[in-house]
């Protein structure tokens, strides 16, 4: 690949995670899943999900456990980056009310990003804090 190629490949799949992180701030799961594959599987503190309804309904319960969330991701790296796969990786923060209560949180997170139907994907998310 390219210098150039790699340049181009980055700015597209940085794009891509600021319209995922977008996504979520909009707390429309409707919005979220637009950008996950259907085979995907996800990670959380909570729980392993496999499959786009189990990660929906595993989304869906943050959005109404956390009211009034922002997520932020940064620091991403490309570790890996192919033409139609690569993997990320970046530090997430987030706040919100819980119970009535601020609270926040931060952590890890890495992504196995593919290309399909002319459009990226989320493969695998996998978030630690």
């Amino acid at each position: 690949m390219t210098k150039t190629n790699q340049i181009s490949l980055e700015s597209e799949l940085a794009s891509f995670m600021g319209e995922y992180e977008r996504a979520n701030n909009s707390h429309d799961i409707e919005r979220v899943v637009q950008f996950i594959a259907d085979d995907a599987t996800y990670w959380f503190s909570d729980g392993s999900y496999r499959g786009i309804e189990e990660i929906r309904s595993a989304i869906e319960k943050t959005f109404a456990t956390i009211l009034d969330e922002v997520y932020e991701i940064r620091d991403v790296e490309w570790p890996v980056l192919g033409a139609d796969f690569a993997v990320c990786r970046y530090r997430f923060s987030w706040t919100g009310v819980i119970d009535g209560e601020s609270r926040s949180g931060r952590g890890r997170g890495t992504n196995v990003v593919v290309r399909r139907d002319g459009g990226w994907r989320m493969l695998h998310e996998h978030l630690s804090s």
